[in-house]
């Protein structure tokens, strides 16, 4: 009978409760995406008074859980792509390149989002803020939205 001690029990398992701890940080990322992008559309209806009657604001609220489920989605498969890509790298390459990519593409969804839900084109605002598109004046001019 063999019996393990802990200290042998973690040198077998190496660096396995970090996976875990970043699985769990990839989540919460995603969600803070989620989060931002949700806040993002939302002031920009706002500023420009577009959708932002009763109906509008339904909607907004309605797709705030698939939101939240796409972004844990988009921003898992980032990780595991970028983990995937790098797997006989560098220490450095295979923590550096899954959050570059996480990053990246979470970034995307979030500017995606802001472009398609927060200036819907061709609405009628009446704050007098924005112009005909509905992009908010805060609004980078070098990113389209």
């Amino acid at each position: 009978m063999t019996t393990i001690t802990a200290a042998a029990s973690v040198r077998r398992r190496g660096w396995a409760w970090l996976r875990g701890a970043a699985g769990s940080g990839v989540v919460v990322l995603g969600l803070t995406a989620a989060y931002a992008a949700y806040v993002l559309a939302w002031a920009a209806r706002s500023t420009c008074d577009a959708a932002y009657e009763m109906a509008g604001c339904f909607v907004m609220n309605l797709m705030a859980v698939p939101l939240a489920g796409l972004s844990v989605v988009v921003a898992v498969a980032a990780w595991w792509a970028g983990r995937a890509a790098t797997r006989r790298l560098a220490m450095v390459w295979r923590g550096l390149v899954p959050l570059v990519s996480l990053l990246l593409a979470l970034g995307l969804l979030i500017w995606a989002y802001m472009a398609v839900v927060g200036t819907p084109d061709g609405y009628p605002g009446d704050s007098g803020l924005c112009p005909d598109t509905n992009v908010p004046p805060w609004w980078p001019s070098w990113l389209p939205a």
